[in-house]
């Protein structure tokens, strides 16, 4: 059962929304929380990544679907404040990850949240934070 919160990365949402292969783990881990009421977020950046990437691979009719879903699973969209912004440089400067999964980790931290993702470069920062694999 799912404790803390959570902040989901672009990658695991993509991942839900086009069900690509593991997208299942993504559903059952969004249903435990459901079910639970624990806080789950996305950041504005990671927002801006899966609205650009939707749109440019399937276009305007399902990048609206797509936010239509955040919406009505009710994720917190955490703002980019300049102490984010200086941190997750600083993370960028530090480990070799893109800029977009530094502001994940930088919310993560920030927000004591548990990371929800399948890419990779997080194994880098396994040891900063909580991650539940997809």
């Amino acid at each position: 059962m799912p404790k803390g919160s959570f902040i989901f990365d672009s990658h695991a949402l993509l991942k839900f929304f086009q069900k690509e292969k593991g997208y299942e783990k993504v559903v059952n881990l969004l249903e435990e929380i459901r079910k639970t009421g624990v806080t789950k977020y996305i950041n504005s950046i990671n927002l801006g990544e899966i609205i650009y990437v939707t749109k440019r691979e399937f276009g305007d009719q399902k990048k609206l679907e797509v936010l239509a879903n955040i919406e009505r699973l009710n994720f917190t969209i955490l703002p980019v404040s300049n102490d984010l912004i200086f941190q997750a440089a600083e993370y960028k400067a530090q480990y070799s990850m893109s800029y977009a999964d530094c502001f994940t980790l930088a919310s993560a931290i920030e927000h004591k949240a548990t990371i929800v993702t399948g890419d990779p470069e997080f194994k880098k920062v396994e040891q900063l934070v909580n991650i539940i694999w997809t």
